[in-house]
């Protein structure tokens, strides 16, 4: 049983942003640890090499989730410890942003996918849910959450956030 979705569809002057977040209750440091080390981020989307990464640098992401598990290159267009990670996938052109804010011991993640259009919406957000509540099974210890309840059943809800 999954939770429901929770992204939203926001405009922008560049286009629609779609944004998830996620609230851990824990410190700033160690959820930044959780997007940005690789040996945790295998834990919940896929490992990362590279050689001195930072802000225009590529990074070779494995995609530990998807089917196959395939490599994929990723820019990263800005790096800013413990706040705020952008990268572009060199083959698909997505821009991601990761926001983290602190409130004492409790830390919100700003998932950030911007958007050139609306279309396909219903097919990735349900996604992009499925990543963060893996974030949060690793981080709890959790069972990981299963793909299928996913999608296709909360395509619908991402439909409806199209203009």
């Amino acid at each position: 049983m999954t939770n429901p979705p929770t992204g939203r569809l926001e405009t922008t002057p560049r286009g629609p942003d779609l944004v998830l977040t996620r609230s851990f209750q824990a410190g700033i440091d160690d959820v930044w640890a959780s997007v940005t080390e690789p040996e945790r981020s295998a834990r919940w989307f896929g490992r990362w090499t590279g050689d001195d990464p930072g802000p225009g640098r590529t990074i070779k992401v494995q995609m530990a989730y998807e089917e196959n598990a395939p490599w994929t290159e990723m820019r990263i267009d800005a790096c800013e410890p413990p706040h705020r990670l952008a990268v572009t996938g060199t083959e698909d052109g997505w821009r991601i942003e990761v926001q983290l804010t602190a409130t004492g011991e409790r830390t919100e993640l700003r998932l950030i996918h911007h958007l050139d259009s609306s279309e396909g919406i219903g097919d990735v957000g349900p996604g992009w849910e499925y990543y963060l509540d893996m974030l949060v099974a690793a981080r709890e210890g959790a069972p990981q959450p299963v793909f299928e309840d996913y999608y296709p059943s909360m395509k619908a809800y991402f439909e409806t956030l199209r203009p």
